[in-house]
């Protein structure tokens, strides 16, 4: 801290909430942080005593620290999270996880609706979780059909049903689309559902097992044996997912693991004393740091949006994490594992990081074998950190798409995937096609904007190829390394040529070198991504004519159905008597809808 006075400068600190930095040499960002009390956070690093020897190496290096008041401490977290996610600080450890945590929802709707839910929540609806994945969500929501049978179908299918639908049927539905259950006897099995989904299974078998008494006791025998099956399905339910905890119990195990430098810290949830599963989180890469800190961090991070179980059962001392709670303005239960259960769980938890970080290292390994085997056989300079894919997908012109993945150190990253839809060429010209995406995707690149590849590969042989070096030659992009990946005899695999677009021979690689197999996997991923863009299209373009085609069916009645049903393949699979329910639409003209896309 040499040259840092930090009595003087705490003087100037405010008491408000805001975000704080530590600067250290060169103006490097240390650490970025947020406090409900500025002036007692930032003072808590110049102690005597310092939780940790990573923080008190930080703290040395301190030269001088930023800081930023703000209204409130939800503006603060907002603040914190953009700041570290631009500035990388070295000592915040940053867990990365590409999805949110699902949810069930039960909708807001006259006859609720059962479903998975992530993201944003509406209004008015109930969400239960969150829950470590969606196998967990999905396990949960077939449990629920087969006791309470509340619907999971869409409100456009539910507002159009004419008959009750297959599920129905297998009795997984009461079918209050068409009336075949009362709006009060749908509204109690919700709120027996509502009952099960916040932990209180308990109430739900008293519940049922008084009104199967009721019906008994006034002969409604009927009844009475229906709610009999619905309480022994319950029943098998608890008896097949209930851990034998002993109570009925929301409770979040804390572990965490390091090995080689990997930090993972793992979140297992107990939802109503049912094991849901885990969720490993590894911590960024190159933040290496004590366990004992990244679950401390993993806390602040998760607790920070999400709500609290009633007890945390944690691998460290309890009061740290309460601590960090405390900061968050969160209370809960922490302690550590007593119950021979709760050692069970921290035990598993730990395990389940450990196996997480070696799957890590595993796929690291690997993707950095085949990016240095591509690196070799193609001559670059570098390892290709980043590579992205093109390939084109039409049916005899028809609904042209082209779609570009990208491969970011060894693996896929599909949430950097696009699709460009292609418009005002010549139908079947996959040359234009191809200069027209190009244009799009590195014109930006070209003025400074976007992402920079180290390598593009092009599906298709020297037509296409010579495509893009002329894009790039235009755009000032001429040192980017473009490949072609051109199809081998009869498309098998393992016969593809590299295409050069210097003087180079074309390149057969061994079928069985890793290589070839990394650009296989890149290439069949813009296939698959090209492909379905282009069917979905297609089916939109089909319909949307075929209906264009029929007489009585103008931009109001089409614009009508699509709304109603939700899309093309609603409105193909619509009977003549939902066609009728919409608005316009007599039994004539419904018949004629439905003989003409049945037709098509």
């Amino acid at each position: 801290m040499a040259g840092f006075d930090a009595v003087a400068f705490l003087r100037g600190v405010p008491d408000d909430p805001g975000v704080y930095r530590m600067i250290g040499a060169d103006d490097a960002v240390l650490y970025v942080g947020k406090a409900k009390n500025l002036r007692k956070r930032v003072a808590s690093y110049f102690r005597a005593h310092l939780p940790s020897p990573r923080i008190a190496m930080m703290v040395a290096q301190i030269e001088r620290v930023e800081i930023t008041a703000t209204r409130s401490e939800a503006e603060a977290l907002i603040l914190e999270n953009n700041l570290i996610k631009s500035l990388a600080p070295r000592y915040n450890i940053l867990f990365r996880d590409d999805k949110s945590y699902p949810y069930i929802t039960l909708t807001a709707h006259p006859h609720p609706r059962l479903a998975f839910h992530r993201g944003g929540f509406t209004r008015g609806a109930r969400y239960f979780g969150p829950f470590p994945g969606s196998v967990a969500v999905r396990e949960s929501i077939q449990l629920l059909q087969k006791v309470f049978k509340l619907r999971t179908c869409e409100n456009a299918v539910f507002n159009n049903r004419s008959r009750p639908c297959l599920l129905h049927q297998i009795n997984r539905c009461t079918a209050p689309c068409v009336d075949l259950i009362s709006a009060d006897d749908y509204a109690a099995d919700v709120r027996l559902a509502t009952l099960f989904l916040e932990g209180r299974a308990g109430e739900v078998v008293n519940r049922l097992s008084a009104r199967m008494q009721a019906a008994s006791d006034r002969l409604a025998f009927e009844e009475a044996a229906a709610l009999r099956d619905q309480l022994r399905a319950l029943q098998h339910v608890l008896h097949r997912q209930y851990v034998d905890s002993g109570r009925e119990e929301d409770v979040d195990i804390l572990a965490a693991a390091a090995v080689d430098g990997v930090v993972c810290v793992n979140l297992a949830m107990v939802r109503g004393g049912r094991h849901l599963g885990d969720r490993p989180q590894l911590a960024a890469a190159g933040q290496a740091c004590p366990v004992e800190d990244a679950l401390l961090a993993f806390v602040e991070q998760h607790y920070a949006s999400l709500p609290l179980p009633a007890r945390i059962v944690t691998a460290i001392a309890p009061a740290k994490v309460r601590a960090v709670l405390d900061e968050l303005g969160k209370r809960a239960v922490v302690v550590s594992a007593r119950r021979e259960i709760e050692k069970g769980w921290l035990e598993m938890a730990e395990r389940n990081a450990q196996l997480a970080i070696q799957a890590r290292l595993l796929s690291t390994d690997r993707s950095q074998s085949r990016l240095s085997a591509l690196q070799a056989a193609l001559a670059l300079p570098e390892s290709p950190a980043r590579i992205e894919c093109f390939d084109i997908s039409h049916t005899m012109g028809e609904a042209t798409v082209a779609a570009c993945v990208v491969c970011e150190h060894g693996v896929m990253k599909r949430s950097e995937y696009r699709r460009y839809n292609i418009t005002g060429i010549t139908g079947g010209d996959d040359y234009a096609a191809m200069r027209q995406v190009l244009t799009r995707r590195y014109e930006k690149v070209a003025g400074g904007e976007g992402v920079r590849p180290d390598l593009v590969l092009i599906d298709g042989g020297r037509g296409q190829l010579a495509m893009a070096v002329e894009v790039f030659a235009e755009l000032g992009l001429e040192d980017l390394p473009a490949v072609g990946v051109a199809k081998g005899e009869g498309r098998k695999a393992g016969l593809e040529s590299l295409i050069f677009a210097d003087s180079r021979p074309a390149l057969h690689l061994d079928p069985a070198s890793a290589a070839l197999h990394l650009v296989q996997e890149i290439r069949d991923e813009a296939h698959r991504f090209a492909i379905t863009g282009h069917r979905a299209k297609r089916a939109r373009a089909r319909i949307g004519s075929q209906l264009e085609r029929i007489a009585g069916v103008g931009p109001a009645r089409r614009r009508n159905l699509l709304a109603t049903f939700g899309g093309v393949d609603g409105v193909r699979a619509a009977t003549v008597e939902d066609l009728c329910r919409v608005d316009g639409i007599n039994r004539t003209l419904a018949e004629l809808i439905h003989a003409a896309l049945a037709r098509g």
